[in-house]
Parts: structure tokens; C-alpha cells; sequence
């Protein structure tokens, strides 16, 4: 018996292999002609772009704008040889633009061609910019911040057949996490699937998954916005884009590095609201903030702040900055990069081997400032400039990795600064950590356990001031999520401790001694430890007992 023959199922196989292999054709000839393969049918198209070339000139040039970022304009091209192209690229660089092109097979030309039926339902945006549509972000803002809503939102953006889809999704997302209090988005590529987290108050929480085809133009939209080359995947870029919102605009930092099954992407989302914090907002004891008042307003000296990639060493910093900004000061910073612009403040940014800290350095102290602020020193040179910028009139702000305040010193001396200096130059040294706040309206209270009391007493025996004792050592506060949206934590706080330089201090650093040593001679100043603070913080019900013990090394008994 014949079995019958699927013609529909065949054909259908026939048009796919024939697709793929104009897609193969387009790419072999990019290389030919030494244009940059792209497809547009896993990119989105910037509807912006899309109005430079007008409809009649397009096809007869058979190219199409895709994508304009400042000045810079993105053209898919399907024939270089085509005579009508050139006036078409002579008109727009005539218009002060700048044009890549791309090579794309007939088929991503039609695709391309079809949108201009929907430019009458598109919105303008700005060049290098993406806009979260007020109904948008207010429906999410609404929903009390649940991780639920945002996948709901998303479930049905991916459902959705038009071709403005992927644009929708990525609108979606942002305003999920702008109202979620995310610092982070995460792209992570597997196998069958492409993972969307956010980080929430410092942790990392799954938040979606979606198909490989999505994740791809997701992928490219997230390009062309973050100005990086498209045609890339086999090694890591850098971009930066701009989010305006109802709130005001935000700067999105991007990476993108290579992975097994596709691109990692990494989105910092920098909040310039984050910065505006006073930095008697940041969670620092009373007797310590009132000691550091004083020292930061020195005409001359160096106050250091150690701690991991983010622990808020840049907030507490440009906190600072600001307090000290005044039209009668000069302050000059060198970051790498900088994130967020300070008002009146005279901002310079490394650029690799061309501009370092160490070079940049140099030229700030010719430029007569009163105030300095060195993002991190990582060499002896930098650290070397620093102290003696120091020491002839200036006041210095930077950051270190290292684990504490005490740490701080060998640090220095392991780049090759002379611990002979460090009495003189450096006038604090501090350490800090993030941890989350308790939901005041999500926990409860609950007594300690013996063995955690005993713990406790055994962290604030070495404390020399013993005014700063707590007055009691019997309940802490638990966190009580209602549903499992919740965590029963919101923001975040910081955990502070500092060493200030004294004539017993600057004598016993002339010998470089171990950093266990320096922290033991440190407590008779009288001020708590990053983990005697966060023990203050967990018995006032500002955090978790646990979540101290998971940012912070506390005593074993």
C-alpha cells in the first residue's frame, strides 16, 4: 500500500533550506565585499531610523535604515552595486550622519520593506535612547512590586504575533525591573532556554525564561541601543544606553561577554536617584558619622573606603563629595567609568593605556584642586601620586579591595607605597558592606538563643567604648513574607567601620605590621566593628540576625 505523500509538510522543509541558504549566500558575500553580515529577521528595527530613507527610495535602492544611535546610522544594504544607493548614502551622510553598512539577503530586505506599513502606528524615540511608556510602567508600579505581575506582563508580550513584539517585551522588562528595586538585569543563554534575573537588594532572583529565537532579538535589540557591534559574539563588549521614564532618565551600562550557548548580557541599571542619598542616610553610627564630619573637611589628607564590588564604596563617596561641594572648592574625580554625573563637580574618565588613574592623576593635581577623588587605586604608581597629593594640599577620596579597614595598610605596602608615609597622608581608613532592611511591615520578633546571645556578648567584648553597648541582648527580628513574591526585605543599608589615624597609629605603621595587629590596636579608638555594627542593626530591628551573619564574620563560640 502507497503511503500518501506529505506535499504541504515537504514544501514547507524546501522553503526553510532555500532561506537559510540566501541567508549563507548574504553572509559568503559580506565577506566578498567586506561589508557586516546581518538578519534582519533577528533584529528589531528602529522605527526612527526606518523614516531617514523615505519608502519610494528605498526600494529602489533596495536598502533600509535599521538602527540610529546619536549620530550614527545603521543601513542594511542587499545590492552594494546598485546605482540608486549611492545618492541614497550621499543624501544622508550629506545630513550629518554616519553610515555602517550591512549586507542582508532579499528576503531580510522584504521583511525590512514590510515595516514601513506600520510607521503610522509607531512612536518617535530619541537617538541612543529607550522610552518606558507611562501606562506601562505605572500598570507594573501598581501591582505593589510583584515578581507575579512582571511574568504575567511577559507571558503575554511573547504571545504577541506583531513585529514590534520584541520592542514590547524589552519594555516590559525594564518597567518590571525599575519597579521590582532591581540594580541589575541578567541575560543568562542555555541550552534550550535564555534566563532573565534581577538583582533585588544584592541577590539574584530568577525571573523568566525565554525561547533561544526571542533571547536572539532581544539580544540585538539590547545591541543596537547599547551602540556595540552587532556582528561580534566571539569576545566581550562594552555599550552604554539611556532609559527615559516618568521618573526621569536613567543610564544603562551593558556588558556582553561569550558563552557556550549564546551571549551573556549584564545590564547595570545607574539610578542617579541612588546617589542622591545624604550620607547620613547611609546607615553610619552616630558617634562614627560625627567623627567623619570632622575628618573629611580637612584642607589636606587621604580617606580610604575598602570593601567588594558592591558594597556602595561610589555612593558613600560621591555622598561625601556633594556635603563638601561648595563654589569656593574645586573638586576633581578620575573614574573608570563614570557612572554618575555630580553637579559642579569636574568629572574625567580612564580610557585603557591612553589615560590611566596613575596619568590622570597627574594632571588633576596641576589643575590647583582642593578636593581629588580617585576611583579605586589598583598599582603602586597611583597609590604612590595619591599620598603625595596628600601631603601638599590636597584632600584625596578613593576606594581598595580588601576586607577591612585594617587591611588597608598592608594593601598599600604590597603596591609599594612606604608605610612610612601613611601617618601622615592618610587620615581615615574605612571599610563597609550592604546588607537588606527588614520590611518594617513584614516581621517579627523572636528571642535569642543562648548560644547567640553568648556570641553576641562575645563580639562586643573587645569594644572599648562600652557607651555603645546594647542595652539589652534578648530578641532579634525575623523577616515574615506574607506570600512567596515577597522576601520580607526591602533596601538596603550599610555596615561601616573605620581606623583614624593617631601619633600610637602612624608609629606602629612605620613597620608595616600584620593586619590582625592593626584591627587589635584599632580597638582602643572606641569605635564598632562592621560586625558589632550589624549586631547593633539586627537587635534594633533594622536587619536580620542571618543576614549579618552572611555579609559579615562573626565570632564562633
Amino acid at each position: 500500500m502507497d503511503l500518501p505523500f506529505d506535499t504541504e509538510g515537504t514544501d514547507a522543509k524546501l522553503a526553510e533550506v532555500r532561506e537559510r541558504e540566501e541567508e549563507d549566500v548574504a553572509s559568503i558575500l559580506s565577506e566578498k565585499y567586506g561589508i557586516p553580515y546581518a538578519d534582519l529577521s533577528l533584529i528589531q528595527i528602529d522605527s526612527d531610523a526606518l523614516r531617514l530613507i523615505p519608502e519610494a527610495q528605498a526600494r529602489e535602492a533596495e536598502a533600509i535604515a535599521f538602527a540610529k544611535i546619536s549620530n550614527v546610522l545603521s543601513v542594511a544594504v542587499h545590492n552594494p552595486n546598485n546605482p540608486a544607493l549611492a545618492n541614497v548614502l550621499e543624501d544622508i551622510r550629506g545630513r550629518g550622519f554616519e553610515v555602517k553598512q550591512f549586507l542582508i539577503s532579499g528576503k531580510s530586505l522584504e521583511r525590512g520593506l514590510g515595516r514601513y506599513s506600520e510607521l503610522s502606528l509607531a512612536t518617535e524615540s530619541k537617538a541612543g535612547t529607550v522610552s518606558v511608556i507611562d501606562e506601562t510602567f505605572a500598570k507594573l508600579a501598581a501591582t505593589d512590586t510583584k515578581k507575579s505581575a512582571v511574568v504575567n506582563a511577559l507571558d503575554e508580550a511573547v504571545a504577541e504575533k506583531a513585529l514590534s513584539r520584541v520592542t514590547r517585551i524589552f519594555e516590559i522588562l525594564l518597567a518590571g525591573a525599575f519597579a521590582l528595586r532591581a540594580s541589575d538585569i541578567h541575560f543568562e543563554p542555555r541550552e534550550d532556554a535564555a534566563l532573565l534575573r534581577f538583582r533585588v537588594d544584592g541577590l539574584l532572583t530568577d525571573i523568566y525564561h525565554f525561547d533561544p529565537a526571542t533571547y536572539h532579538q532581544l539580544n540585538a535589540r539590547i545591541k543596537l541601543l547599547s551602540g556595540v557591534k552587532l556582528n561580534i559574539t566571539d569576545r566581550a563588549q562594552d555599550g552604554r544606553f539611556s532609559i527615559t521614564r516618568p521618573a526621569g532618565a536613567i543610564e544603562m551600562r551593558v556588558s556582553f561577554i561569550p558563552g557556550n550557548y549564546g551571549e551573556s548580557i549584564v545590564m547595570r541599571i545607574l539610578d542617579p536617584e541612588a546617589t542622591m542619598v545624604s550620607y547620613k542616610e547611609l546607615g553610619i553610627h552616630p558617634k562614627l558619622l560625627a567623627r567623619l564630619e570632622t575628618e573629611i573637611r580637612r584642607s589636606n589628607g587621604m580617606l580610604l573606603t575598602t570593601g567588594p564590588t558592591g558594597s556602595g564604596k561610589t555612593t558613600t563617596l560621591y555622598s561625601f563629595l556633594r556635603e563638601l561641594h561648595t563654589p569656593e572648592i574645586k573638586i576633581i574625580t578620575i573614574e573608570d567609568p563614570i557612572e554618575y554625573h555630580l553637579d559642579g563637580i569636574v568629572q574625567t574618565q580612564v580610557e585603557g593605556d591612553k589615560y590611566t588613574f596613575a596619568e590622570g592623576l597627574r594632571s588633576i593635581v596641576r589643575q590647583d584642586p582642593d578636593i581629588i577623588m580617585v576611583g579605586e587605586i589598583r598599582d603602586g604608581e597611583t597609590a604612590d601620586i595619591a599620598i603625595q597629593a596628600a601631603l601638599t594640599g590636597h584632600f584625596v577620596f578613593s576606594t581598595l579591595h580588601t576586607n577591612d579597614a585594617a587591611g588597608t595598610f598592608p594593601r598599600l605596602a604590597d603596591l609599594g607605597a612606604d608605610p612610612k608615609s601613611f601617618g601622615s597622608a592618610i587620615t581615615v581608613s574605612m571599610a563597609q558592606r550592604l546588607l537588606r532592611k527588614l520590611d518594617p511591615d513584614k516581621k517579627k520578633e523572636r528571642p535569642l538563643t543562648d548560644a547567640e546571645k553568648a556570641m553576641i556578648a562575645k563580639a562586643f567584648e573587645p569594644l572599648a567604648d562600652k557607651s555603645l553597648l546594647p542595652e539589652k541582648i534578648e530578641t532579634v527580628w525575623e523577616p515574615a513574607p506574607a506570600n512567596e513574591d515577597e522576601t520580607g526585605y526591602r533596601g538596603r543599608i550599610g555596615l561601616y567601620e573605620a581606623i583614624f589615624m593617631d601619633d600610637e597609629m602612624a608609629s606602629f605603621l612605620r613597620d608595616n605590621p600584620p593586619e590582625r595587629e592593626i584591627a587589635k590596636l584599632a580597638t582602643k579608638q572606641g569605635y564598632l566593628t562592621m560586625a558589632q555594627d550589624g549586631l547593633l542593626k539586627a537587635l534594633n530591628g533594622v536587619t536580620s540576625l542571618s543576614e549579618v551573619a552572611a555579609t559579615v564574620d562573626l565570632p564562633r563560640n
